[in-house]
């Protein structure tokens, strides 16, 4: 097997496309063929060495992988060699094989193609888990997306439309707000050339969103709390501008709102069955086609830097996907 092997965690210039031996699983694991592989911004952070999560070195990045069942080791249940499936192992998904529990992979039914399983899970399952359980919408309710034309942003827009909630998507340039319009939003805001906070005063009639999803953390953090409505939730799920905002704690007092924050990793190891049962409403959102991953581009394995380097400069709309 062949996979890019992180040698330092000191940054992408520093990968290589090493052979490796193709590994046996373990019991309780599965030997898979990777078709497919996405990137998300852990997969920069961890090898820059910048994420929370430190695998020892060296290590294989790629957090989010699709492929076929090669083998299974002892005690596998319910996965047979040559069926499809998906998986958030957190590593090794930037290669051509790898082994991973049983338990983590999730088949895919016929029809569910490897790109989007590769696209699927972290973006869909944070988002599902930060709007329908954290913030608890509503039908009728507008939610406002940061970073809307990203990853979690285009899974946002469509989870909260097939929650029956009205979307304003912000993006930074008239490119990403088209794509959030055909995704599914109901009204964009550019926030490289319209003031947020008045932009959202029109928007509202002047209420405010009830509930903010922002992923991008950063300047935009303070106006878009200040223009939150009464009772709004403001869910925190990650820092993609980099800096990490602070918030004057009288914001919530006088908007009577929630600053709320979103694990979804730590969400499903501590409560394992109401994750499965959300991962299978995504599922079988997905079946009736009602959600599906907004794919930037795929590129071959092998072309892992330039893949890197586009994410760096904050040009991926939807997901990035690596293909064997």
């Amino acid at each position: 097997m062949h996979a890019w092997l992180c040698p330092d965690a000191t940054g992408v210039e520093n990968l290589a496309w090493t052979e490796l031996p193709t590994p046996e699983p373990k019991a309780g694991e599965v030997l898979v063929e990777i078709r497919a592989a996405s990137l998300n911004f852990p997969d920069l952070l961890m090898v820059q060495g910048k994420y929370q999560i430190k695998p020892p070195l060296p290590f294989v990045p790629g957090a989010e992988w699709a492929g076929v069942v090669q083998a299974v080791g002892e005690g596998v249940q319910g996965i047979a060699p040559g069926q499809s499936v998906a998986c958030l192992s957190g590593t090794g998904g930037f290669a051509t094989h790898v082994c991973a529990p049983a338990a983590h992979c999730l088949p895919l039914p016929e029809g569910f193609a490897h790109v989007d399983g590769a696209a699927f899970i972290m973006t869909y399952a944070t988002s599902h888990h930060a709007l329908m359980d954290r913030a608890r919408l509503q039908a009728g309710e507008t939610v406002l997306v940061l970073g809307a034309a990203g990853g979690v942003g285009t899974a946002a827009i469509q989870i909260a439309k097939a929650a029956g909630a009205r979307v304003i998507a912000a993006a930074s340039s008239e490119e990403k707000c088209n794509l959030c319009l055909k995704t599914g939003a109901d009204a964009v805001v550019n926030y490289s050339q319209q003031d947020l906070r008045s932009a959202l005063r029109s928007l509202t009639d002047g209420k405010g969103p009830d509930v903010i999803y922002d992923p991008v953390g950063g300047d935009l953090a303070e106006p878009a709390f200040r223009s939150i409505a009464w009772r709004g939730r403001y869910l925190v799920v990650g820092f993609a501008a980099g800096p990490i905002p602070a918030l004057p704690l009288n914001l919530p007092l006088l908007k009577g709102a929630s600053l709320v924050g979103v694990f979804w990793g730590e969400f499903a190891k501590r409560e394992p069955r109401a994750n499965a049962a959300m991962m299978g409403e995504l599922a079988r959102w997905y079946a009736e086609g009602r959600i599906r991953p907004v794919i930037d581009r795929t590129m071959p394995m092998g072309q892992l830097p330039a893949a890197y380097e586009r994410m760096a400069a904050r040009a991926v709309m939807g997901k990035l996907v690596l293909v064997n």
